[in-house]
């Protein structure tokens, strides 16, 4: 489907770099264009692979206070190991040197990516390095510094852009991405998430769609514990599309988290690799179908450095160019052995975890036994009817 794509990658982006004891590992996203250069996923016609400048002050303060950029490259440039009024210093978000420098690198890789795809330059970008959702105004959060999603958002808006649709399949509730357009109706927030009743930022209800004047712009689906492939593509697409169709974005903007797999040590959901390829399709298509295919896409968390994130990841680079990969494509054996020499582990040998999900949307009917379809119907009953839907249509 895809005709041009922008992949922003630098090495720069591996400075973001909490310390060697730190889940975030910037290791994840070099292991990922490894095995994508390895696969050939970045030398397809049409598939173009370019650094970015970092953001500059005009950029980051369309979302965060003038206070906290401040804060931030003065923690780190060294000048004190916190500042925990601004979130810095914490064991989420340690104070590290560089740390400015290297957060606007990333910030500037996303914005990148959106203004090639605004103007037409390409029709897709992805920052794999990109999707630091939890990014407050004037607060880090969550492993995230400057969020660079919400940075690439209001840039597009100031750049005339009139609506911005943001799909968001990160375990964990995009709390800042929410937080910085909860009262602007140009911008529709869907986070799909692990419930905070049992995860990390502890956010997102179905019942929290938006401020005054954008009733039903923030869309929410706590999912509980334990939800797999079956159950967490169910409710995908019992929400997402129908919303995109009548909001017509201009702009898709999607974060992919890997951490919703089931080897994921921090979150407990259940996908594996599969059910996440098989959202990252159905992104792609909703892009074509309902954006005009203007796609940008970022990666997010996942701390399952090798078995998940670089596989994930990969094929959301191929999906992206238009090339996606056969699930039974073999793991390169010198990537393989390239984890093995760096990390002494046996890396998986197949593009797939061997499981194949099949889709029952919506209207197969509702089930008031299932804590899955619960979750759905309450979004639905929150949401749908400020758009102009029945919650209960499909049945």
């Amino acid at each position: 489907m895809s005709s041009s794509t922008l992949v922003v990658w630098d090495q720069a982006f591996t400075a973001y770099n909490f310390g060697p004891q730190h889940p975030m590992a910037p290791l994840r996203c070099d292991l990922t264009m490894r095995l994508a250069n390895d696969l050939g996923v970045l030398s397809h016609a049409g598939v173009t692979v370019s650094s970015a400048p970092a953001a500059d002050d005009d950029l980051l303060t369309l979302v965060h206070t003038p206070e906290y950029v401040a804060a931030v490259r003065r923690v780190g440039a060294g000048d004190t190991g916190m500042d925990l009024s601004h979130g810095l210093g914490t064991d989420d978000n340690p104070s590290f040197l560089g740390m400015h420098d290297a957060s606007a690198a990333v910030v500037g890789g996303t914005v990148a990516a959106a203004r090639a795809v605004w103007s037409g330059e390409h029709e897709h970008a992805v920052n794999i390095a990109g999707g630091l959702h939890h990014a407050m105004p004037n607060a880090a959060s969550g492993f995230c510094v400057y969020n660079d999603i919400g940075v690439a958002i209001a840039d597009l808006l100031r750049s005339g852009v009139q609506r911005v649709a943001y799909v968001d399949v990160d375990v964990h509730h995009g709390d800042g991405v929410e937080r910085m357009f909860w009262d602007d109706p140009r911008v529709l927030t869907i986070s799909l998430h692990e419930s905070g009743r049992a995860l990390f930022p502890g956010t997102g209800w179905a019942t929290d769609t938006g401020g005054p004047g954008a009733e039903g712009a923030a869309v929410n689906v706590p999912l509980p514990p334990g939800t797999g492939d079956q159950g967490w593509l169910r409710a995908f697409h019992s929400v997402v599309p129908q919303l995109l169709e009548e909001f017509k974005p201009e702009v898709l903007v999607t974060q992919q988290g890997a951490d919703a797999h089931f080897l994921d040590p921090l979150a407990h959901l259940t996908l594996s690799l599969d059910g996440q390829r098989m959202a990252y399709q159905a992104l792609h298509s909703f892009a074509h179908r309902y954006a005009g295919g203007r796609w940008v896409a970022v990666g997010g968390g996942g701390y399952e450095i090798v078995d998940v994130v670089p596989r994930a990841w990969t094929h959301l680079l191929a999906e992206a160019s238009g090339y996606a990969l056969d699930p039974l494509t073999p793991v390169p054996e010198g990537w393989r052995e390239h984890v093995l020499e760096m990390l002494g582990r046996v890396a998986p040998k197949r593009m797939t975890d061997g499981r194949n999900p099949t889709v029952r949307d919506w209207s197969s009917g509702y089930d008031p036994a299932d804590w899955v379809d619960k979750a759905i119907l309450a979004t639905r009953n929150a949401v749908f009817p400020a758009h102009g839907l029945d919650p209960m249509m499909d049945l």
